[in-house]
């Protein structure tokens, strides 16, 4: 491979060296916006908007255009849509936990429903457990679970944050299986066994 010259690099990382084309009668490839929105997350510029994803990086494979279009061919679901016709997404930590590395062995493809169940609200939530919230009316600790398209499940006013908490973990990891159960026949083995096998923790 020939030296990358920095014009040539896509979000300041990525590099198309096989020159593979990134367009199909004037509209952008799937693989290409994938990757593309990929790297970019890889980027101070994104890290500063959205500081959950400070410190994320992809493999050097990924950083290969050609590497990655011809991994996404390769991978189980995706080419699938959800009931709302929307492209499954790219995942890089439901095989490993609080991953931070976008790469060929992190990555699964998996329905929007089942990447919204795992994103954790940190800045709503202030201080206090995953799931909890203190509800000022009663001076309780009120337990909820998002179940999808931004409904939550009600599960209960607590004494203790610490019994809210046990309620959400509870329901949460049951509700996980069941959604995972629904996507089997669909889902990369790697992603369902990881999904049956998803602990909530008390500082997630």
């Amino acid at each position: 491979m020939g030296a990358i010259t920095m014009t040539k690099l896509v979000q300041g990382i990525g590099f198309n060296e096989k020159d593979y084309t990134r367009l199909n009668n004037g509209k952008q490839l799937k693989e290409y916006a994938l990757w593309n929105s990929m790297l970019l997350r890889c980027t101070q510029k994104y890290w500063d908007k959205k500081p959950t994803y400070a410190g994320v990086t992809c493999s050097e494979n990924f950083k290969s255009f050609s590497f990655f279009f011809n991994w996404c061919q390769d991978q189980v679901g995706f080419g699938n849509t959800d009931d709302d016709n929307i492209s499954w997404h790219l995942d890089k930590d439901i095989l490993i936990k609080g991953n931070k590395v976008y790469s060929e062995d992190n990555c699964v493809f998996v329905p929007s429903r089942i990447n919204s169940l795992l994103i954790k609200h940190e800045s709503s939530r202030g201080g206090f457990p995953i799931g909890v919230d203190l509800y000022k009316r009663t001076n309780k600790y009120r337990s909820a679970a998002t179940v999808g398209k931004g409904t939550q499940k009600h599960l209960g006013y607590y004494d203790t944050p610490h019994e809210a908490f046990v309620a959400y973990k509870t329901y949460k990891e049951q509700f996980i299986k069941d959604v995972a159960n629904e996507y089997r026949e669909q889902l990369d083995i790697r992603a369902y066994q990881a999904l049956m096998n998803y602990e909530v923790n008390i500082d997630d």
